[in-house]
């Protein structure tokens, strides 16, 4: 199995992007091998050499701007950001500007501008996604939604994201369609469909080219880290930017 998960949207030569699974990594035990995250109790130098190897492996121009996420609708602009900002998306008009999520069952979503302009990484988990950052994320490149493309990254899938009412009446509050992204589970409870929800979200703003969206991060234990399945575990992370 491979360390990298690369979007399966039309390739834009000024732009790269990928998504790291588990794999390849040095951390041992729960966060066996590809942790990438700094806040979830992994040895500091495991990491260290991790983010290491990811710019090494992934070519990338620069580190990442790494991000200190809170499931809220921050947006910040990469280039003029320093790592450890308190966001959950970040957004580049600059070249060799590497925007970076962490996720480990929360959607990574990454937008990326046909002329190759601008470029953001979200990390959507329901709070976010249900406060709309992924409209806020789109919004902010200023431009017609036709000229952008979005990739929805390694998230728990339907048969596994489990949620109360108060989530399902949220979501149908503020998106009417989202009543079909939801499915009767155990008595009291509902299974959520979090990529026909982000779709559901991207259509409020005019954006129709996605992809993606057929993974399951709580199934498919052998490629993904999921704090749903393992409560303590690694973080898996999406990277975009303009070459």
């Amino acid at each position: 199995m491979k360390c990298f998960i690369l979007p399966d949207w039309p390739e834009i030569p000024s732009i790269s992007a990928l998504s790291t699974t588990r794999l390849g990594g040095v951390s041992r035990g729960a966060y066996d091998s590809f942790n990438l995250a700094q806040h979830v109790g992994d040895c500091h130098e495991a990491v260290i050499r991790n983010r290491s190897l990811l710019e090494e492996k992934a070519k990338l121009p620069v580190a990442p701007r790494w991000l200190k996420q809170v499931h809220g609708t921050r947006l910040v602009d990469a280039a003029s950001s320093p790592s450890g900002n308190e966001a959950d998306g970040c957004y580049s008009r600059e070249r060799s500007v590497v925007c970076v999520v962490m996720t480990a069952d929360c959607l990574p979503v990454l937008i990326a501008d046909k002329k190759g302009e601008y470029v953001a990484a979200v990390h959507a988990g329901w709070r976010g996604l249900c406060d709309g950052i992924i409209e806020k994320a789109i919004i902010e490149s200023n431009l017609p939604p036709e000229r952008l493309q979005v990739w929805l990254g390694p998230a728990i899938g339907s048969a596994a994201f489990e949620v109360g009412e108060e989530v399902r009446s949220a979501f149908i509050e503020r998106y009417v369609e989202a009543a079909g992204a939801f499915k009767v589970g155990l008595p009291g409870k509902w299974l959520a469909d979090i990529y026909l929800l982000a779709r559901i979200a991207l259509q409020q703003v005019g954006v129709t080219n996605s992809y993606g969206g057929q993974f399951c991060t709580y199934s498919d234990a052998a490629r993904f880290y999921s704090y749903r399945r393992d409560g303590v575990t690694g973080r898996m992370a999406s990277l975009i930017w303009l070459k």
